[in-house]
């Protein structure tokens, strides 16, 4: 298998050459060039070929964000990780960019620190993205063959009603959401819980963008905010979001338990805790994003007779997290991302109630 072919585009000759040797370190990657300026990359993209983009956010002339608009007109399919800062602009920017189409982003490391500090980050945050954005398992398959799902046979009968929706995304996810949420009409009459594996900051300027394209109020959940019908909470980066209490008091609470699949908030802490609170009056999304982090929770919500759909392959940008729960037979439908809202509305018609107000 040829390695991936990664172009590197970064203002910063420091990090241009720190970044290629980290991973060109790596046997399944090579650096098939870099740029210092979004407008050298977009000369460079045709020449080079490269597999993969990383693209600097804060750039002098062509920002990160302006190059990732004009990468997306010419190359759609091109996947692109927005390499980016914690805080400030550069935060805002790569939310943007997210939204906006950009595969990922990877924290950029800080060089003031310790050198093999910044290297182990690189290597344990943006190798792994790399080979999944470009179909390459970050650990060889045990076996090649294919597992054939055997589907969940739910013990409970369909439930007659939903009573929340909850949805859990990863990679390509921010894209993914200001697809499917604008979507949703002004008297979607449910709860919204979404866990999108992202930081602190990044989460609550997610919530904040989303908000802006909403019919529903969209925001950044805090412990003790009570449930309500048209509205939608998203998990704050470094806390696992969690439901407690019964109808009409159900409230949220936020924990920092253990990572769950290496995340926190950990999609399968959500998806465990609505089947708990809500038994088979759950309806489950499951959206593009690498790992395997919902499949567990999945079976809770099969298990207490709740309903769970996922992104496809073909419209996800790494079908690792629905892929996974599809493998293990637990997925009742399987749609594109166009028709993820669709389906979701489809499915809450036959609740009779309106559950409190939409956007106040």
């Amino acid at each position: 298998m040829e390695p991936i072919r990664v172009l590197i585009v970064d203002d910063s000759a420091v990090i241009r050459r720190h970044l290629s040797e980290v991973l060109a370190s790596d046997p399944e990657i090579s650096i098939a060039g870099t740029a210092p300026s979004g407008q050298l990359a977009l000369v460079r993209i045709p020449e080079l070929k490269p597999d993969l983009v990383t693209l600097d956010v804060e750039m002098p002339g062509m920002n990160g964000l302006e190059t990732l608009v004009e990468i997306r007109k010419l190359y759609p399919r091109l996947p692109t990780i927005m390499f980016s800062t914690l805080t400030g602009p550069g935060a805002s920017a790569t939310v943007e960019a997210l939204a906006r189409g950009a595969s990922d982003y990877a924290l950029k490391p800080s060089l003031a620190g310790s050198a093999e500090a910044a290297r182990e980050r690189v290597l344990l945050e943006l190798v792994p993205k790399i080979k999944a954005l470009c179909r390459r398992p970050a650990v060889p398959a045990r076996s090649p063959a294919r597992h054939v799902p055997v589907p969940f046979v739910s013990p409970a009968v369909a439930p007659a009603r939903v009573d929340v929706v909850a949805i859990g995304s990863s990679t390509g996810g921010p894209n993914a959401l200001v697809e499917v949420i604008p979507q949703f009409p002004a008297d979607f009459p449910l709860p919204i819980l979404i866990v999108q594996h992202m930081p602190a900051m990044f989460t609550n300027l997610l919530a904040t963008r989303l908000n802006g394209m909403s019919k529903l109020k969209v925001q950044e959940a805090k412990d003790g905010d009570k449930l309500r019908g048209g509205q939608i909470w998203i998990a704050p980066g470094d806390y696992h979001m969690l439901v407690a209490g019964e109808t009409p008091d159900r409230q949220i609470v936020l924990n920092q338990n253990p990572p769950e699949n290496s995340c926190r908030p950990a999609v399968d802490c959500l998806f465990r805790s609505v089947a708990a609170s809500y038994g088979a009056h759950v309806l489950a999304v499951v959206l593009t994003g690498m790992g395997s982090d919902g499949t567990r929770g999945a079976e809770a919500i099969r298990k207490a007779g709740g309903t769970v759909v996922v992104q496809d392959e073909a419209s996800s940008v790494v079908w690792g997290m629905p892929g996974s729960v599809v493998s293990a037979g637990l997925a009742e439908k399987v749609c594109p991302l166009n028709e993820i809202a669709g389906e979701l509305v489809r499915r809450t018609a036959s609740r009779k109630t309106l559950a409190g107000s939409a956007r106040s």
